[in-house]
């Protein structure tokens, strides 16, 4: 009996989705779950995985609420859930790191401790070579730094900067000990910019300067709103690279900017009109249609098809990410944006890639559907081979990216919503109208291959394995 109520359930997603309401079952192609954890049942946002000793370890962030720790027998804010996936198969909760409230946010952004990063302290040039350091952020007020050396008993050392209107995105270069945080800044006409902070010595944060995009610096005039070209941070290609690569807007009005690394850092730091240009290299308006919430940079990427030619065979790209905002596709398509930035003075838009939903399916299953978020560890295994994006209630999209003009979509994963998979909702004529659907907000890969998915309607923390195509594609050591 219970065999074909599973195949009746299964035949009636294949349908259309009907059993939507009340949730789904698990899809897949070419990629295969290996192991989960249900997080407590904490909405989650960014993971971050790293070698710490002999062990694998994931950093979880989580957005704002409650949540009752089984470890500790309390209601506990939401923070950083620690977990040991050294055996991915069964990924274990050593600690989770509370923050001191629980308060949700709207949409979620800013609430809990929803970024994260982690740095060894034998890379850091000041840190302590025996010590691990990891940078979060604490609700929308600050941005703090912890010593979790010792996994099981987190220290705090204090925080980087506080007083903050929001929080968002975290980047650390761990060689060199930048962080550029997104923050909230009083006096800023704009809700999020870019703080920039030298964390090589953890203990001892040193300020750099401010920066976003002209017009948005204090004393410009006050802007009709205040969210146009919102900041959602940087990605970094360090001292080598000497770009960093900015997305910005919210709900819409998107955009995004090149920035020569090494002008932001050593040029004049006075937050005018002209010092915030000096290191700009390009700036790129996307319309009014999708914010730009994450980008990913391919740089020198070999086009099998122009290796008779003499010049231009190889070449740089950025891809650009919206953010679906809209429950049920409540707004304009969002999709993925492929830019050649070989001339990184004049991008060009060459390429878009979006999920294949013919019947409309997705955006019938309730949550968001669309783009949001990349793999960020550029780990030779799938670096300018296999792009993961999270697509919110389309899961996983596993993309072969190597020739950027022809993004091909590979597989996917969609895990099975579960108890704690909270509904999503939408406004109707008729009344409030919630669905059942897994969300997918992220996702990330280790050094070993495995891709992690985490999802912000409380479905936990699904670890992927890629098989088929997909794994021959990889460059796994052999």
């Amino acid at each position: 009996m219970k065999a074909n109520l599973v195949v009746a359930a299964a035949c009636a997603v294949i349908a259309g989705y009907a059993l939507a309401q009340d949730g789904h079952g698990a899809e897949s192609r070419n990629m295969r779950l290996v192991g989960m954890s249900d997080l407590q049942g904490r909405s989650a946002f960014q993971p971050v995985i790293v070698k710490q000793g002999g062990r694998w370890i994931a950093y979880v962030g989580h957005h704002g609420g409650l949540a009752m720790n089984p470890l500790t027998g309390r209601q506990e804010g939401n923070g950083t859930t620690i977990l040991d996936v050294t055996d991915p198969r069964h990924p274990k909760i050593i600690h989770h790191l509370p923050t001191g409230t629980g308060e949700v946010v709207a949409g979620g952004e800013g609430g809990g401790a929803q970024m994260v990063q982690v740095c060894a302290g034998k890379d850091l040039p000041q840190g302590d070579p025996a010590k691990f350091y990891m940078m979060r952020t604490d609700g929308r007020k600050a941005h703090e730094i912890w010593d979790v050396t010792d996994l099981e008993r987190p220290v705090k050392i204090g925080n980087i900067v506080e007083n903050l209107r929001s929080t968002h995105r975290e980047a650390w270069e761990c060689g060199t000990g930048i962080a550029y945080v997104n923050s909230g800044l009083p006096g800023w006409q704009v809700l999020r910019m870019t703080q920039v902070w030298d964390l090589s010595d953890p203990a001892k944060p040193v300020h750099v300067r401010d920066f976003a995009l002209p017009g948005q610096q204090p004393g410009a005039p006050k802007r009709a709103n205040r969210r146009l070209h919102d900041g959602h941070g940087a990605f970094s290609t360090g001292p080598q690279g000497n770009r960093l690569y900015f997305g910005y807007g919210n709900v819409g009005n998107g955009a995004f900017q090149v920035v020569d690394r090494k002008k932001l850092l050593e040029g004049p730091k006075e937050p005018t009109l002209e010092n915030l240009l000096y290191p700009q290299v390009s700036f790129q308006d996307t319309g009014p249609y999708q914010a730009v919430h994450s980008v990913l940079p391919l740089i020198g990427m070999e086009i099998p098809e122009f290796s008779s030619h003499s010049k231009g065979r190889v070449r740089d790209f950025l891809l650009v990410l919206p953010e679906a905002i809209e429950n049920e596709c409540h707004e304009a398509p969002q999709a993925l944006l492929v830019v050649d930035i070989t001339d990184d003075r004049s991008p060009i838009g060459v390429a878009n890639f979006q999920v294949d939903d013919p019947d409309g399916g997705f955006c019938t299953r309730g949550g968001r559907f669309g783009p949001h978020q990349t793999q960020e560890n550029l780990t030779p295994i799938y670096h300018k081979r296999i792009v993961f994006v999270a697509w919110f209630n389309a899961g996983v999209r596993a993309l072969d990216i190597r020739d950027p003009y022809h993004p091909k979509e590979l597989g996917y994963y969609i895990p099975a919503t579960n108890e704690n998979t909270e509904p999503s909702c939408v406004k109707t004529a008729e009344g409030r109208r919630c669905k059942t659907a897994i969300v997918t907000n992220n996702v990330e890969v280790d050094d070993r291959g495995y891709v992690y998915m985490t999802d912000r309607a409380r479905s936990g923390l699904h670890i992927l394995e890629p098989t088929a195509e997909i794994r021959s594609i990889a460059n796994f050591p052999r």
